[in-house]
């Protein structure tokens, strides 16, 4: 790929960098702790990356990390899987998120919107007041440190609230959004025997209210460890028979007792996409949580209390967790509840005006919807207080950032980013004082030594290769829950390149700094030598007005071949007609490579996802190589299990 350089879509003006917060820091780590006073950001990440222990002792002095027991040095041991981060420390992540109701205790710690997008605020006294209360409860019911509390909520001030009181006793806390239906559920919560289920009567989406009163009746069937069930009664109903009243719980006034944990006592559990076998449970750590959210959400997203801070996410993805961090600086947190896309597609944006929102986070996918719906965003709506829009979930195309730049503002910071539940944080993405080029991240985070390696482990420049980290990050996994050698959590990154981190993405880093994303590395298209990610393939076909969405997999076949079809799922009242056929072909041959060409073009009546909204790429290859489908994919990760019979009964005809 081309990285000649191109002019700046973006370029913060000289006030914004003086002001942004990783400038401050920057003088004031030269001034303390032997950072680079000159050279900007990429002097700064070097030495970041250079002096982990310095870096890192200096974001917790910046933020002022309250440490109960001070530690003995910032890495005990620094090797990968298994770093030992600020042995000796004890803190408490809760005490942190609700450090600003000591001094705002009328202003919003939240505001939570529902689909008739108003505006309801929750505030910081009164959020400290309902945490109080409910860890005093969780504590009377013989919930201890370490113990699961569950959560099967929506986006709600609830789940924020029972989140940090778990936080607050010690206790691990884990959450699915109530459109995972038991199954999903339960390959989830069976692993970590939660003690407390916290869940809802049901949850309104897309202007329906869906009952899931059978769902929770089967989980308390079927997790024998719950002490008690605590119901919110969000469509209006009665709790059920045995269950405890939300309201009871927080209807006490006291002040929260933060439990002082060790730095790595687990926080919380998140879930990989579980699209093959059992999702994965990582397990994440009070203190290193703390310390890499602070530095991502206080030096990158450049947070602090002025804001109002708005990513569209659900309980069962982790940007719904990194979204509750924005109380570490103080930011008011939107909380979304409802479908993205009502009453219209450009609900987002409606909500964006309404709550004020200075940083709005959103998804590749749903930019390029309203692209392609033709939504006017700074037309329709007054968008003055957004400084920067954010997205993820998958690389922002091109053209993506052009129509943010042409539709939302011209002096608009574009943050791609790119991370992953297995750290709870980006990677590369959001830097308020570096340029924005179109199609690419701005740069690698702080403290991140991310690189693209080659199969034998030498670094490359405006080359695609792995995604790797090559030292430890404070949000590493501590371990999968029920991996007592560690062996599944060495498989899962380690075993490519012994004591490196390997993501699985295809990543370009450039001769500029920034960072180029291509999709999954186990789904990448190798043809003839040339390697392609999947995403560069997308970006291109699903410019043509007549495809809404294409899936595309390339299959080693036995004899030596490779077949590469491309699946399309198209607009209403478009054919896959000749005509179509040649344009999507022709699309392919000139902006990207002649030799990435599909072999097929095959109409699909829909692409599968997975429940947090990604493309099922590896588990529909695995099928077309006549995998049955128990063995390709675990169906209940998967948003339309109906889908992949069509891919199945293609592998038969094909077999």
């Amino acid at each position: 790929m081309s990285t000649a350089n191109p002019s700046a879509l973006w370029q913060p003006d000289p006030e914004r960098i003086a002001q942004a917060q990783v400038t401050k820091f920057q003088a004031w780590a030269a001034e303390h702790h032997g950072a680079p006073s000159d050279g900007g950001y990429p002097a700064l990440h070097s030495w970041s990356v250079r002096e982990l222990d310095a870096f890192w002792k200096a974001v917790t002095e910046w933020f002022d990390v309250r440490f109960s027991t001070p530690y003995a040095r910032v890495l005990g041991d620094r090797s990968m899987p298994g770093a030992e981060w600020f042995p000796g420390a004890t803190l408490n992540y809760a005490e942190h998120a609700l450090r600003a109701a000591e001094t705002r205790t009328d202003e919003p710690a939240l505001l939570y919107v529902d689909e008739t997008h108003e505006a309801t605020p929750v505030s910081w006294s009164e959020l400290r007041r309902q945490v109080g209360s409910l860890a005093a409860e969780l504590r009377a019911l013989g919930v201890r440190p370490g113990d699961r509390v569950s959560g099967y909520l929506p986006n709600i001030p609830q789940a924020v609230a029972a989140l940090l009181a778990t936080a607050a006793v010690g206790a691990v806390w884990t959450s699915c959004a109530p459109d995972f239906g038991a199954r999903s559920v339960l390959d989830r919560f069976q692993q970590v025997e939660p003690v407390v289920l916290f869940t809802v009567d049901g949850y309104r989406y897309g202007g329906k209210e869906h009952d899931r009163r059978d769902v929770v009746a089967e989980l308390r069937r079927e997790l024998p460890t719950l002490r008690a069930v605590v119901h919110i009664p969000m469509l209006g109903t009665e709790a059920p028979e045995g269950a405890l009243d939300w309201s009871e719980l927080t209807s006490a006034d006291v002040a929260p007792v933060f439990e002082q944990v060790p730095f790595d006592h687990p926080l919380w559990v998140l879930y990989s996409s579980g699209t093959t076998g059992l999702p994965k449970a990582i397990v994440q750590s009070q203190g290193g949580i703390l310390v890499e959210h602070l530095k991502q959400l206080g030096l990158h997203c450049d947070l602090g209390p002025e804001d109002r801070f708005f990513w569209y996410t659900s309980t069962g993805w982790m940007m719904w967790n990194f979204l509750v961090s924005g109380l570490l600086t103080g930011a008011t947190i939107v909380l979304y509840d409802g479908s993205p896309g009502y009453p219209d597609t450009a609900a987002q944006w409606r909500i964006a005006e309404r709550t004020g929102a200075t940083l709005f986070g959103t998804s590749a996918a749903y930019v390029m919807a309203c692209r392609k719906a033709g939504v006017h965003p700074s037309r329709d709506f007054d968008l003055t207080r957004v400084q920067c829009v954010a997205t993820t979930g998958s690389p922002l195309p091109p053209d993506g950032f052009r129509w943010l730049h042409d539709e939302v503002r011209d002096d608009l910071w574009i943050a791609s980013v790119s991370g992953g539940t297995d750290v709870c944080s980006c990677f590369a993405g959001a830097v308020p004082t570096l340029p924005v080029y179109i199609g690419e991240l701005q740069a690698p985070g702080l403290g991140t030594d991310l690189q693209s390696w080659d199969p034998g482990g030498k670094p490359l420049t405006d080359e695609v290769g792995e995604l790797v980290v090559t030292n430890p990050m404070p949000s590493m996994p501590i371990r999968f829950w029920n991996d007592p050698d560690g062996s599944r959590y060495h498989d899962s990154y380690f075993d490519t390149y012994p004591g490196v981190w390997r993501h699985g993405d295809w990543v370009t880093v450039t001769s500029r700094g920034s960072v180029v994303i291509h999709g999954r590395s186990d789904s990448t298209l190798n043809r003839q030598g040339v390697r392609m990610g999947s995403a560069d393939i997308y970006e291109a076909v699903e410019r043509l007005p007549e495809i809404k969405e294409s899936l595309v997999i390339g299959i080693e076949q036995p004899d030596g071949g490779y077949w590469m079809p491309l699946f399309v799922h198209l607009a209403p009242g478009a054919a896959l007609d000749e005509a179509l056929l040649n344009r999507i072909k022709q699309t392919i041959r000139e902006q990207l490579s002649p030799r990435h060409v599909p072999d097929e073009v095959i109409e699909v009546p829909g692409v599968p996802h997975t429940l947090t909204g990604k493309r099922i790429e590896v588990p529909v290859k695995r099928l077309l190589q006549g995998a049955p489908l128990e063995k390709a994919v675990n169906v209940s990760s998967v948003d339309n299990v109906e889908l992949l019979h069509f891919y199945e009964e293609l592998a038969r005809k094909r077999g």
